[in-house]
């Protein structure tokens, strides 16, 4: 019995010779916050861009080779999506080159079962925005009707990738 006795006396006399833990909070600091530019102007207001224009595709622009790399990519993309009889991880692999590190993610958990189309069935279209010359949308035609593709680059040499596929409209 002593000895739970003199643990418990050696643990109190531990305990009040500790430093006591400050809980004060500190003053607040007043800082004044300046903006280093002027706040920009939401859509319906006004320009958001420096100088009130929109600002260039930076370097790329659409030429003949850009749109045709993105009309390979687009259908190479779909026809490898269109293939509902493939075992699920083959799918899911062969897919992947095609795909944007988002979409990989994204698609990495679909049941290729599920997908209505198994063909391509014509050339992919091109919608493009000669503004941007990072994404583009592809519209490819398929025996389940025709799947909306967004591509994206992330410069002029870079390769095109899907982070999107829209089914058809029902």
């Amino acid at each position: 019995m002593k000895k739970p006795l003199a643990l418990i006396a050696v643990a109190l006399l531990c305990a009040a010779c500790a430093t006591a833990a400050n809980t004060t909070p500190a003053p607040a600091e007043h800082t004044t916050v300046t903006p280093s530019a002027p706040v920009s102007l939401s859509a319906s207001s006004g320009p958001q861009a420096p100088g009130g224009t929109v600002p260039a595709t930076i370097g790329i622009t659409w030429d003949e080779a850009s749109e045709d790399a993105a009309v390979d990519a687009a259908e190479k993309a779909m026809t490898d999506f269109a293939r509902p009889g493939v075992e699920e991880k083959q799918w899911a692999n062969d897919l992947s080159r095609w795909l944007t590190p988002q979409a990989t993610a994204d698609y990495s958990a679909v049941d290729p079962a599920n997908i209505p189309a198994s063909r391509v069935t014509g050339a992919a279209t091109l919608s493009v925005d000669e503004a941007n010359g990072y994404g583009v949308m592809a519209a490819v035609p398929t025996d389940a009707g025709t799947y909306t593709l967004q591509l994206l680059r992330t410069g002029k040499e870079a390769p095109w990738k899907v982070n999107r596929f829209t089914p058809p409209s029902s």
